[in-house]
């Protein structure tokens, strides 16, 4: 075996998920990674208004960007607790939102566990509301700020991959990696890197490409989801399923279950014809 991939598959144990502690208080890089993935997100909307002479303006912009991560935060954490551990937070509520842990002596453990897709209804929430409060036209809003998310994701997936979480399974193809956290110390895929490249890089070209193109109300949006859907099922068949979950039904895990609607929904709503874009709803 090459150097190269020796000292690829060993990168993860070489990264300190913690930038900074000060006291009881850490910096993470995961948390600096998702606080970029909006920064870039505002960088690509103000980057077409100005480029493309859209009616929206920077303020709009940073305005919208609150009420995102709002949307994002509250919508990822509510799905995570109704998809993908119910029966724990039904016993423990507090902990939705508390970032203390009584079993561990009240020890500040943060809130661990955003859902992706509880995060998109949350951010669809906000951003009707949003557009609601500035007379805004609610789809021509959401397919001029579309084709930025994949980008912001990348950045989500990055941080995962440097915060040593969900790793893939145990593989033997070289590109494989040792993560610390991770049982059995086998070569296991890369599954964050995987994503942050299908769900984020190569869905933002495309979306990119099409972003001038759309011929129906919402058009980018539906296409964003079928993309992100194909994407992210496929993935997962490389990502370790959930420990407390495993594999469900049919050999699929949760997230792909949850993504199978990300596929069937806009191919019915392509195949049901909606309005032309151009109208103001």
């Amino acid at each position: 075996m090459s150097s190269f991939w020796l000292w690829w598959q060993h990168i993860p144990e070489r990264i300190d998920p913690v930038l900074l502690q000060l006291g009881p208080l850490q910096i993470r890089y995961y948390g600096l990674m998702y606080l970029s993935s909006f920064l870039v997100v505002y960088a690509v909307l103000v980057h077409r208004i100005k480029k493309e002479k859209l009616p929206y303006t920077a303020a709009q912009c940073e305005d919208f960007i609150i009420w995102a991560v709002c949307g994002a935060l509250a919508g990822g954490r509510i799905g995570y607790v109704l998809f993908y551990d119910f029966t724990y937070f039904a016993a423990h509520p507090l902990e939705v939102f508390w970032p203390f842990r009584k079993a561990e002596g009240m020890a500040m453990v943060g809130i661990s566990g955003l859902s992706y897709h509880g995060g998109l209804i949350g951010v669809f929430t906000a951003t009707y509301l949003f557009c609601r409060r500035n007379k805004l036209p609610f789809w021509r809003f959401v397919d001029f700020f579309i084709p930025a998310v994949p980008l912001g994701y990348t950045c989500g997936r990055i941080g995962n991959f440097l915060n040593g979480e969900l790793w893939g399974r145990v593989t033997t193809v070289p590109w494989g990696m040792y993560f610390p956290g991770a049982p059995t110390g086998q070569l296991r895929h890369p599954s964050q890197l995987y994503e942050a490249l299908g769900e984020g890089v190569v869905l933002f070209l495309v979306l990119w490409a099409l972003r001038n193109k759309a011929v129906l109300r919402g058009y980018l949006f539906w296409v964003y989801v079928f993309g992100y859907g194909l994407a992210r099922f496929s993935i997962e068949f490389f990502r370790q399923p959930d420990e407390h979950l495993g594999l469900l039904w049919a050999g699929l895990s949760m997230g792909q279950w949850l993504t199978l609607a990300m596929l069937v929904v806009p191919v019915l709503v392509f195949l049901s014809k909606p309005k032309q874009s151009g109208e103001s709803s």
